[in-house]
């Protein structure tokens, strides 16, 4: 793959560029000591991914907070350990406390002279809003759950590309699909024929955090541990082409 031969990247946000495990966890780790429990952060992560992965695919056009703050309750069921409306809600409301990935913007600025930038993002509106103000950058579009009343990994999303790529002018085969996510991003990205860059953030600790396994068939054309070499190496093949 030459990363010089597309015009547009789209990104999961969510995990590749905002450290969603980390915003997530800071909530319910509190939650969890709390009501006295010793759970693990990893079984948090775990038992949380899975019930919000079911309560995206129960209630696709459910905005994000809510489906967070559902996700909660029923993680709370799973684990034994009460959830109060006001848990849940902080839940819900916590998407723009969420970090930056410390190399996100200063990678999408440098991406940014090269392509046009597209977010493909499982949360709503409000909360996208917050989080874009950590990342720098104006985007060139930005997709929403809200917005195709669907999450990824269905293909609402990707699906809507098409009318992005119209809008910007360019065809689809000058499109590369970036994200951390085989879950929720990969795997729908293989069945539209899309080529993908694996940013692998989890690639120093086991396990699949609060993103499930993946569930179907996936690939990726490449993969970098971080943003940071993923910008170096597009930066590098724009400027030695």
């Amino acid at each position: 793959m030459d990363l010089a031969d597309y015009d547009v990247l789209s990104f999961d946000c969510y995990g590749t560029l905002i450290d969603w495990e980390a915003g997530i966890l800071n909530v319910l780790r509190a939650w969890a000591e709390e009501s006295g429990s010793v759970v693990s952060d990893d079984e948090l992560l775990e038992a949380y991914g899975a019930n919000e992965s079911r309560v995206q695919l129960d209630s696709p056009s459910m905005l994000y907070s809510e489906i967070l703050a559902e996700a909660l309750v029923r993680t709370g069921d799973a684990l034994g350990i009460g959830v109060s409306a006001q848990w849940a809600s902080t839940l819900g409301s916590s998407v723009p406390d969420w970090p930056a990935f410390p190399d996100s913007a200063d990678a999408l600025a440098t991406l940014a002279e090269h392509y046009k930038l597209v977010i493909l993002s499982n949360v709503h509106r409000d909360g996208f809003a917050g989080s874009s103000r950590r990342l720098g950058v104006e985007f060139d579009s930005i997709v929403t759950a809200e917005d195709v009343k669907a999450y990824k990994p269905a293909d609402n999303h990707f699906d809507a590309l098409d009318g992005v790529l119209d809008d910007l002018g360019v065809p689809r085969s000058r499109l590369l699909h970036v994200a951390q996510s085989l879950f929720h991003d990969h795997v729908p990205a293989k069945r539209h024929g899309i080529p993908s860059v694996w940013i692998d953030r989890r690639q120093d600790r086991p396990g699949w955090g609060a993103t499930p396994q993946p569930g179907g068939e996936y690939s990726y054309d490449m993969k970098f541990p971080s943003m940071a070499a993923f910008a170096a190496a597009a930066d590098e093949a724009h400027r030695s082409g």
